[in-house]
């Protein structure tokens, strides 16, 4: 549900139905409110701001239905390839509002539902390594993440690109360990999931969060 607001002694219309997605990661690095064509009206909504619910829906609402204030800033472009409810989201005749991940987790949590465990894909080469963390169960992010040697403590892990998270350290002939930690505060840790002789390109299965 969707309230316009704007400054003076405007105090908004009445509430009207939309619907809202995410994009980005939990950091909102280069993410902002994005509407869609039907309500960007041609840039002539470009810093209008608005108040958003959830519907107090109990399956994915917040209790209490809490609302977040946003101001528009981006345009979500249309995708005629695909229906407006199954990843056209801002097609038009739709309302609907793109937001950063920290804004959209205000109003809702929608738990994602995997099957198996997280799974752990290391690729770079001798003198640096990335692992690509994907399945991940819950909120289906990942805040951050740490690595352990069989020789080592744990050490942090630093994002390199999107679930793509860079080891500075050298793990030749040492079995792995991985601990994850997503937005929803869960954490997960699997232990010794990586043999000492693993190799660049595989991919390795731990223990998911429970949904």
């Amino acid at each position: 549900m969707v309230d316009a607001r704007f400054p003076g002694n405007y105090e908004g219309g009445p509430w009207q139905s939309a619907h809202a997605t995410f994009y980005g990661g939990s950091d909102a690095s280069g993410t902002m409110a994005a509407l869609s064509t039907a309500l960007f009206n041609s840039g002539l909504t470009c810093g209008a701001c608005f108040e958003l619910k959830c519907a107090n829906d109990p399956r994915w609402c917040h209790p209490g239905s809490p609302s977040i204030l946003i101001t528009a800033t981006n345009f979500c472009p249309p995708n005629y390839a695909l229906p407006n409810d199954n990843g056209g989201w801002c097609n038009p005749p739709r309302p609907h509002f793109d937001l950063a991940m920290p804004m959209f987790l205000k109003l809702a949590q929608i738990p994602c539902r995997k099957r198996g465990g997280i799974r752990f894909t290391i690729n770079g080469h001798r003198y640096f390594n990335l692992v690509l963390i994907t399945n991940v169960a819950g909120a289906g992010d990942v805040v951050n993440a740490y690595v352990k040697g069989s020789r080592t403590n744990w050490m942090p892990m630093s994002r390199n690109w999107g679930s793509k998270l860079a080891i500075k350290c050298r793990f030749g002939c040492q079995s792995l360990s991985f601990r994850v930690r997503s937005s929803d505060r869960r954490s997960s840790a699997s232990y010794n999931i990586v043999p000492s002789n693993w190799q660049f390109g595989q991919t390795f299965t731990g223990k998911n969060f429970r949904v």
